[in-house]
C-alpha cells in the first residue's frame, strides 16, 4: 500500500511531536467551515493520529466517526489514544476506499490530500461514499507562502546545501497549495456549492530546542531532509535556523503563523 502516499511513517508519537499540535489547532476550523453538526456518519479520510477525528467527536450530535489512514502505525496510535466508543479507526487508502456508495453523511480530510499520489482520483472515492446532499470538506497547507516555520528550515537548506534547493522546491509546490486548487479538484469531482478560503492558526514554542526537535525526529519533510545530512552538515543547517529563530534576541518562546486552505462542497 506504500504505492498510495508520498508521505513517510513511522511512529505515531514522532507524527505527534512533528504536526499533531498543529492539526489539533487546526481541526476545530475546519469542522466549522464545514458545518459539520449532526450527522449519522462522518468519515475522516487521512486520518493520522486521529485528531480531527477527536475533535469531531467532540459533538454528540455526531453518531458514529470512522477515520482512515493507509499507515498501520498511526492507525494504531489514534486506535491506542481514543476514548470515545462512537470513533473507530482503520487502515484504508484514500484512493481506493472500501466503503460502499452513499456510506457517510460527509467526509473531511485535514492535512492529507496534498500526500495522495492521485488527488482527483482521492476526492472522487470521497465524494462516491459520501450521500447526496452531504459535504465533502478539507484543508491543506499552503506550503508556498502560509508555512512561516517551514519555510525557516527551508531557505536555510537551500542556501547551505546542494540537496536544499530541491527539497525546497519539492515542498513548496505541491498539489493545492496555491489560491484556487482545492476549488478546482472540488468541482472537477463534480461537487456543488463550493467554496475556498483560508485558516490561519499560530504555533508556539517555548525555545529553540522546542522548535528544532521535530526536525531531528522521524515524521515529516523536514526530518526526511535532516536525516540525509551528515554531522557537519547538520550542525551548519541547525545553527542557520538558530539565528532565524532567535532573530536578534534572546532565546525564548516564539510565535508562528501557518495558514492552511479549506475547501467545502456538496455532492448533488
Amino acid at each position: 500500500m506504500s504505492s498510495s502516499a508520498t508521505f513517510f511513517a513511522t511512529d505515531g508519537n514522532a507524527y505527534e511531536l512533528q504536526m499533531g499540535r498543529w492539526s489539533r489547532r487546526l481541526a476545530p476550523l475546519l469542522v466549522d467551515f464545514a458545518g459539520v453538526t449532526r450527522a449519522g456518519r462522518v468519515l475522516d479520510v487521512g486520518c493520522g493520529t486521529g485528531n480531527l477525528s477527536r475533535c469531531l467527536a467532540g459533538n454528540p450530535d455526531i453518531r458514529h466517526i470512522c477515520g482512515i489512514d493507509l499507515s498501520s502505525i498511526y492507525v494504531e496510535h489514534a486506535r491506542r489514544t481514543n476514548g470515545d466508543l462512537r470513533t473507530t479507526f482503520e487502515v484504508g487508502d484514500a484512493c481506493a476506499l472500501s466503503f460502499p456508495d452513499a456510506s457517510f453523511d460527509h467526509s473531511l480530510s485535514m492535512l492529507a490530500l496534498q500526500f495522495a499520489p492521485d488527488v482527483h482520483l482521492a476526492v472522487r472515492e470521497m465524494r462516491r461514499v459520501t450521500r447526496p446532499g452531504g459535504t465533502l470538506a478539507a484543508a491543506t497547507w499552503d506550503t508556498r507562502g502560509g508555512l512561516v516555520a517551514f519555510r525557516m528550515v527551508f531557505d536555510a537548506a537551500a542556501m547551505l546545501h546542494p540537496r536544499g534547493e530541491s527539497q525546497r522546491a519539492r515542498n513548496y509546490t505541491r498539489p493545492l497549495s496555491r489560491p484556487g486548487e482545492l476549488a478546482g479538484v472540488w468541482e472537477d469531482a463534480g461537487l456543488v456549492d463550493v467554496l475556498q478560503e483560508m485558516r490561519t492558526i499560530r504555533m508556539d514554542f517555548t525555545s529553540f530546542e522546542d522548535f528544532w526537535r521535530p526536525a531531528e525526529g522521524s515524521e515529516g519533510p523536514v526530518a526526511e531532509f535532516v536525516r540525509t545530512l551528515d554531522g557537519a552538515d547538520r550542525s551548519k543547517l541547525r545553527n542557520a535556523v538558530r539565528s532565524a529563530y532567535l532573530d536578534g534576541e534572546d532565546d525564548g518562546a516564539r510565535s508562528y503563523a501557518a495558514t492552511a486552505w479549506v475547501v467545502r462542497g456538496r455532492v448533488p
